[in-house]
This record gives C-alpha cells, sequence and structure tokens, in this order.
C-alpha cells in the first residue's frame, strides 16, 4: 500500500502543480482539505480526473462516499486499491 501510496502523492503534485511539494513532504494520513494540503473544490475537481484516468476509477463528484475518500491520500489509496482497473 506504500507503493501506491507513493503514486497517489506524485499524481497529486503533479496533477495540482505543487511544484514547491515532493512525494516526502506530505503526510498520508493528513487531511488533503481545508487544514493539511488546504486543497480546495477545483483541486478535488482536478484529482478527481487524474485519479480517474490513471486508475480506471470512477468516482461521483456530489457523492458523501466519494468526501470520505477524498479525506487523505491513506483513504484514496485504500479507494484506489479496491477499485481500480487493471
Amino acid at each position: 500500500m506504500q507503493v501506491l501510496e507513493h503514486e497517489i502523492k506524485t499524481l497529486i503534485i503533479e496533477a495540482l502543480n505543487l511544484e514547491d511539494l515532493g512525494p516526502d513532504d506530505i503526510d498520508p494520513a493528513a487531511p488533503l482539505f481545508v487544514e493539511g494540503l488546504g486543497l480546495d473544490s477545483i483541486d478535488a475537481l482536478e484529482l478527481g480526473l487524474a485519479l480517474q484516468k490513471r486508475y480506471g476509477i470512477s468516482l461521483s463528484a456530489d457523492s458523501e462516499e466519494t468526501r470520505k475518500h477524498f479525506a487523505s491520500v491513506r483513504k484514496l489509496a485504500e479507494f484506489v486499491n479496491s477499485n481500480r482497473n487493471n
């Protein structure tokens, strides 16, 4: 799971142009929104599209369940791991 977490951290940095961060700067358990990385709703949309392209997963923007998956890198990795199309 650590490899997938690292991949997702790298994807976040690339998709959102967070050039001043490296994967090791992102705590996998830290919140992605407000505190933590401080992402906003536009970032969430961009990240969702990047995850869909990279892992072939399906996300619903209006779903409360999707919001739970975006809580942290670790939660995203768990979701991707159980839903990706390999």
